[in-house]
């Protein structure tokens, strides 16, 4: 057979330990299928046929459409998939009439972060964040700037399988403050963020979902429950870039800021102005003009400056001058905390207090260099009001949402 070539080519050649592992992975879903055709493995042991079985758990939020037919209702893909269809994220199928994670507790990415990084400039800052992604993906941002992981399925990344229990003990042992459910789409990993941060709530730690938004109104209102904040990425206001750029809609992301809002979610936003895609300062006006009314003077907006990358390498970075126009709006429309990410060193990575004016929170890049609000949310200079949350994560039930 081919795929055996194929396997003893990569033995002989000289190649890295990460090369030789993900071509092993792919010919392993090669050996999987041929297998399950001969009929020697059943359908549950094809997936599984090379190396450590994969993340599968039963799905939340489907509906059955017959004997084997299912319809995803996570997000609104709507993905209706037979046996061995995947859906647009890649990382769920259905089996006899049962959909499933492809990726629970399989991660391809954890890192130790600075929670500024997420960006979330107004919790628990200076703190340390447990930071986790899977594979795949339910959008198609074609300046993704970890498409390495979030445009490939499971079978095409490297993973390591990380249970609940465990997420939680190394958020812990390491001193996080925070797991923050990031760098793919979290959307897409749902049952095991939401099992993560159950059982992290129960141990004091925060839960932080950094999110494209693109998810359905009762999945949302579920997150909100055991979630404690999201960064929404609010990727433009305009439904055609939304759609052409990004495979999403904008009445879905204003639909989910709102509902994980009304749950109880700290939210900030994140806007990446891309060059000639969407900086038209109209559009950014309307935008923000929507946040102030529907979701309130004290979100956070963090203007991100664009880098070529992914398919989208052939434009150029977001002038500075673009950024700092777009920061003036929203500071006009009455917007109390507006940020510039990617331009370190300017100040625009400070927290103002909206009472005295003074900087109460100094950054440089991740770094915090000077912090001066108070666990209860006050300004150190005048005791004004800092909207966000600054002290000891909440321990107890989780939320009810009526």
């Amino acid at each position: 057979m081919k795929v055996f070539e194929h396997l003893e080519n990569i033995w002989h050649k000289k190649v890295t330990r990460r090369e030789f592992l993900a071509k092993c992975a792919k010919a392993g879903v090669c050996i999987g299928a041929s297998l399950y055709a001969f009929g020697a493995l059943s359908k549950y042991q094809a997936l599984s046929a090379i190396g450590e079985k994969r993340g599968m758990h039963e799905a939340l939020f489907y509906e059955k459409m017959g004997d084997e037919a299912v319809r995803c209702v996570l997000c609104p893909n709507y993905c209706t998939l037979s046996n061995g269809q995947r859906g647009f994220c890649r990382v769920r199928e259905p089996v006899d009439g049962k959909l499933y994670s492809l990726v629970y507790e399989l991660v391809c990415s954890a890192h130790i972060d600075p929670i500024e990084k997420k960006p979330m400039y107004h919790v628990l800052p200076a703190s340390k964040s447990f930071s986790i992604a899977t594979a795949g993906c339910n959008s198609r941002c074609k300046y993704c700037q970890n498409w390495t992981i979030s445009q490939r399925s499971p079978e095409e990344t490297i993973n390591n399988r990380l249970s609940v229990k465990n997420l939680v003990d190394s958020a812990a042992m390491n001193g996080c403050r925070s797991i923050a459910y990031t760098y793919t789409e979290p959307v897409i990993f749902y049952e095991y963020m939401i099992e993560g941060a159950k059982l992290a709530k129960t141990k004091g730690i925060y839960n932080v979902m950094v999110t494209g938004g693109k998810i359905n109104k009762e999945p949302a209102k579920l997150a909100a429950k055991y979630v404690e904040s999201a960064n929404i990425d609010f990727k433009g206001f305009d439904d055609k870039y939304l759609r052409e750029v990004c495979a999403q809609s904008l009445n879905n992301i204003l639909d989910s800021i709102l509902t994980m809002k009304q749950g109880g979610m700290w939210i900030e936003l994140t806007n990446l102005i891309v060059p000639t895609l969407n900086d038209d300062m109209s559009k950014i006006r309307q935008m923000v003009k929507w946040i102030r009314s529907n979701v309130g003077s004290d979100v956070p907006l963090h203007f991100s400056r664009f880098w070529p990358q992914y398919k989208l390498r052939s434009l150029y970075p977001t002038p500075v001058e673009t950024l700092k126009k777009a920061r003036d709006i929203a500071l006009e429309e009455g917007l109390h905390y507006v940020y510039i990410g990617n331009v370190p060193g300017m100040g625009y990575e400070d927290t103002i207090c909206p009472k005295c004016k003074k900087v109460v929170i100094r950054r440089m890049g991740y770094q915090v260099l000077e912090n001066h609000v108070s666990k209860d949310g006050k300004c150190g200079f005048c005791s004004g009001s800092i909207a966000g949350i600054w002290g000891t994560p909440h321990q107890g039930t989780p939320r009810k949402i009526e």
